[in-house]
């Protein structure tokens, strides 16, 4: 659910088959590698 939460593709992609659990696991390494970049962003600015 996080890539539709995210707004990278409809409820109904997962639904129908238009991406597949690679595309989806794809997706997610996407999300936790940005997450991770901002929270070490955020730790940066706190620091300087």
């Amino acid at each position: 659910m996080r890539p539709v939460d995210a707004g990278y593709i409809p409820y109904t992609a997962l639904i129908d088959g238009s991406v597949d659990l690679s595309d989806i696991a794809r997706m997610n390494d996407w999300l936790d590698l940005k997450a991770d970049n901002e929270a070490r962003i955020e730790r940066w600015r706190q620091d300087k």
